[in-house]
């Protein structure tokens, strides 16, 4: 049994419902196997365990992990790659280092860097886009559970557009995603999802093919991309002659357990049928202006009562943090003016905390640090006498503090990050390296 002392803040009610942030100072969390089972004043949960471990926080805040609802395996060492749209993007940046994960041994080594780059930015589960090869997806999975992370993920499937070394076909692709579900899905904390790339880059066998593995794999999930970049839509609307969100649809992919992926410029329509269908939305701001792709129209999504949390998308985004991707949305949202739904400091922790939880159906597990949940957290402690340790020291409010945080803060502040109370960075490849201790 474990006590952790310190600032705690999290969003266990939703701030778009006129919830405010949970903040207390000075308190304690009690953690049993992994689990909270009582939290409160700090002298208080002290004085009645007082023979526990105590982990002393108090030198900085403690938030809830992260939860990425959209981040790449494969392109963690092709961020950067900026000055072109989309399409561009793709076919010169992202697709040539994809295309390398076809030998396995890269893929581990691609593993380690993906993984790692997610601890160490306080992120503790993912909903991962994988590889276009089983064996790398097979190696993610691997590496995940050594670590310890939360990761729900799967094979990426193409046949057409895309290079032709990432091509499978309808057979190949049930087999090879049924054999990953059976290993992974449900081990640990590992899920499956069926995960076409884009319905651009997939024949309607191939997406009805996938349709059929998520029907036969109970509880799997589903993600791919939506209308992110105009040219990509009416590619869409050309090869399927219907909308990009009833491109999935009609093969029985949209539903509670989807989530899509960008979303920048949905129709009235889609955003109805996405409702209808319980799909969230995975907000990924730094790459939608990194790629031009456009302002993202959460007051829309918002009035249609379709869910959203943030993604990092990684490749053609700025990295793994979602301090900077809430940064980021808050800053997309100002722009809008009066198109744009304003966010305060606890909109945003909600949505890289407790709204990701709930989009990938683990609201009862994580997401807050309420009591009967599991202890997923990131220690936000700053270098003595950098601008966020400054900054913190001179903060007036736990809104005010939150506030620095998300406007200084990166992964180099994350000191610490545990997964049902285990800390989690202690497992990487570089333990060894000063960063991780």
């Amino acid at each position: 049994m474990t006590l952790f002392r310190g600032t705690f803040l999290d969003t266990p009610d939703s701030p778009f419902k006129g919830h405010h942030l949970r903040a207390e100072a000075d308190a304690a969390i009690y953690v049993r196997d992994g689990v909270i089972v009582a939290r409160g004043p700090a002298e208080a949960i002290l004085r009645n365990h007082p023979d526990d471990e105590v982990v002393d926080l108090r030198h900085g805040l403690v938030l809830p992990g992260f939860v990425d609802t959209h981040v790449h395996f494969p392109q963690v060492r092709v961020i950067g790659g900026l000055g072109m749209p989309l399409l561009d993007w793709l076919e010169k940046c992202a697709l040539p280092e994809e295309a390398r994960l076809a030998d396995t041994s890269y893929a581990a080594g691609v593993a380690a860097d993906f993984l790692g780059g997610l601890a160490r930015a306080g992120t503790t589960t993912a909903l991962v886009f994988g590889s276009h090869f089983a064996g790398a997806v097979d190696a993610m999975f691997a590496e995940a559970a050594r670590i310890g992370l939360r990761v729900t993920s799967g094979l990426v499937l193409s046949d057409r557009i895309l290079r032709e070394d990432l091509f499978t076909d309808p057979d190949r692709a049930y087999a090879e995603g049924s054999a990953l579900a059976r290993r992974w899905h449900g081990t640990g904390r590992s899920r499956y999802a069926v995960t076409p790339r884009f319905s651009l880059s997939c024949s309607d066998g191939l997406l009805e093919s996938a349709g059929a593995l998520l029907a036969d794999v109970p509880n799997a999930f589903f993600t791919s991309h939506i209308n992110e970049n105009p040219e990509e839509i009416r590619g869409v609307r050309d090869l399927f002659g219907c909308d990009y969100a009833t491109s999935y649809d009609k093969h029985g992919l949209l539903g509670p357990r989807s989530v899509l992926a960008h979303d920048v410029h949905p129709t009235r329509g889609e955003l109805r049928l996405m409702r209808e269908r319980g799909v969230a939305v995975a907000h990924c701001p730094t790459s939608n202006a990194a790629l031009g792709s456009g302002m993202f129209p959460l007051g829309a999504h918002l009035a249609y009562g379709v869910r959203v949390a943030l993604g990092s998308d990684v490749g053609a985004g700025t990295g793994f943090s979602l301090f900077k991707e809430a940064l980021q949305a808050y800053f997309n949202q100002q722009l809008l003016g009066r198109e744009g739904h304003r966010l305060g400091v606890s909109h945003l922790l909600h949505l890289a905390t407790a709204a990701g939880a709930e989009a990938l159906g683990l609201a009862g597990v994580t997401g807050d640090l309420s009591v009967g949940k599991e202890f997923d957290a990131l220690w936000l402690s700053p270098a003595p006498g950098t601008t966020l340790d400054v900054a913190l020291r001179h903060a007036d409010s736990p809104d005010d503090a939150l506030a620095k945080a998300f406007a200084l803060a990166g992964p180099a502040d994350v000191r610490g990050t545990w997964v049902a109370g285990t800390p989690i960075r202690q497992q990487l490849s570089r333990a060894g390296h000063p960063q991780d201790r």
